[in-house]
């Protein structure tokens, strides 16, 4: 947590010490700076608002069409943190929320967050049901039924301890007709 807080103090000490070196070091003027900083906000905002409209409209054609617009959930969020990056007064913060407002550097930047971060969150979250991998059969990480039974989880792959039944439909089929205690336990 502490980290966060560091890094979040750190965008603006560059941002600041960022221009101060662009204003001492260059010909470019106080005035000047503030006007290109306004600029770049201004600009990045206007884009910010305009991909905002087209991913609504595109979560609403997923939504429309059945699917699931994780992508689109993923842009919306990025466009968020980008609106907010372009309202801070700065170069850096303008040139980070641009990034993420910009379609061609976005799409990078969400393959990296959705493999990276957001898909092994959600797996150590769920036990592997939000990715579909999820555990069929057997014990795994060595269970009641040994090491690895079926080969899978970590470890090496074995046959199982003990022997294994494929039952079908047929075997869960009660007959109470030959119970010669007479208790049918509601069953009629």
């Amino acid at each position: 947590m502490l980290r966060y807080l560091g890094l979040l103090l750190l965008v603006p000490l560059l941002d600041s010490l960022l221009l101060l070196f662009l204003v001492t070091q260059t010909q470019i003027s106080a005035p000047l700076m503030v006007l290109v900083v306004v600029l770049t906000g201004l600009l990045g905002m206007l884009l910010v608002r305009a991909e905002g409209r087209h991913t609504v409209r595109k979560i609403q054609q997923k939504l429309a069409a059945g699917e699931l617009p994780t992508d689109e959930l993923i842009d919306g969020a990025f466009l968020l943190v980008a609106g907010a990056l372009t309202l801070t007064p700065g170069l850096v913060t303008d040139a980070i929320g641009i990034l993420l407002v910009v379609p061609v550097t976005r799409a990078p930047i969400r393959w990296v967050v959705r493999e990276k971060i957001l898909v092994p969150y959600m797996d150590k979250k769920s036990g592997g049901f939000a990715t579909g991998n999820v555990y069929i059969g057997g014990f795994p990480f060595g269970g009641d039924g040994g090491p690895n039974v079926g080969g899978q989880g970590p470890g090496p792959a074995g046959p199982p301890d003990g022997d294994a039944y494929d039952l079908d439909e047929e075997a869960y089929d009660i007959d109470f007709e030959d119970d010669d205690s007479g208790d049918r336990r509601g069953f009629d």
